[in-house]
């Protein structure tokens, strides 16, 4: 089990233990405190996590800035690659494809998901299908964050 799953299965044994989680885990990449995400599930190819709405995150109309947003995608995309990578692999972050569909108008859950085959494989093209919904089901970000998966270099 990765590290990080570990720490989020042993955080949600106690009361409030996804909010200390999640706190831990932006501190990982400081910039994804700004956000402020709270994690509700995580497990192998598959994490989601909601931004909520406030005024920090805002922009110029009152939604959700769009940049507020994709980092709450990479943050889940993060996390997601974390706990379902094998561990003889490594992954970086190497592109976005993403569209904006709708106005982020509530807290936003944000989506990640990949296929256990896609980490199987030896293609190091990994595409992490990532998506952000609105309280009323309305998604209003969707695409992917493209990774690439190289194996780990020997240790010396």
């Amino acid at each position: 089990m990765s590290t990080i799953l570990n720490l989020w299965t042993k955080a949600n044994l106690v009361p409030f233990g996804n909010k200390a989680f999640s706190l831990a885990f932006s501190q990982k990449a400081p910039y994804f405190a700004t956000i402020r995400p709270t994690f509700t599930e995580l497990r192998p190819n598959y994490a989601e996590l909601v931004i909520p709405k406030r005024r920090a995150v805002h922009n110029h109309i009152g939604t959700v800035h769009a940049i507020a947003l994709c980092n709450g995608l990479e943050a889940a995309m993060g996390a997601l690659a974390e706990v379902t990578i094998p561990s003889d692999k490594r992954w970086i972050p190497k592109g976005m494809d993403i569209s904006y569909t709708a106005k982020a108008t509530s807290d936003i859950t944000c989506i990640a998901e990949t296929d256990q085959a896609q980490w199987d494989g030896d293609d190091p093209d990994l595409h992490v299908r990532v998506k952000g919904v609105r309280d009323d089901g309305t998604v209003v970000i969707e695409g992917v964050i493209k990774l690439w998966v190289t194996p780990k270099p020997a240790r010396s």
